[in-house]
């Protein structure tokens, strides 16, 4: 579902977008240094599945991986996430753990 779909960073609203069948999924986030706190996730019911979850998350890390800054997940969604990937676990600042 997300293979057609660009991630976007819209640095004004402090949120990355995905733009899928008319259905905008965000994630927002905070940055402050050198870390970007992701503290919400809002996806549509209408394209709401656990596998597009999945694929979102794993796009804007992999977005923000690119920039070699470091990750917090404040949303449980995406701290599940983290937990059950462990190759961003690397991501993370150092002393923190989830």
């Amino acid at each position: 579902m997300t293979e057609t779909a660009q991630l976007i960073d819209n640095d004004f609203l402090r949120q990355f977008e995905l733009n899928v069948e008319n259905e905008m999924a965000i994630i927002e986030y905070s940055l402050q240094e050198r870390k970007i706190f992701l503290t919400k996730m809002v996806i549509p019911d209408a394209i709401r599945t656990d596998e597009f979850e999945l694929e979102f998350i794993d796009l804007v890390f992999t977005n923000i991986k690119e920039r070699n800054i470091s990750v917090v997940p404040t949303s449980p969604e995406i701290a599940k996430f983290v937990r059950s990937n462990r190759k961003y676990k690397r991501m993370l600042p150092v002393g923190i753990r989830i």
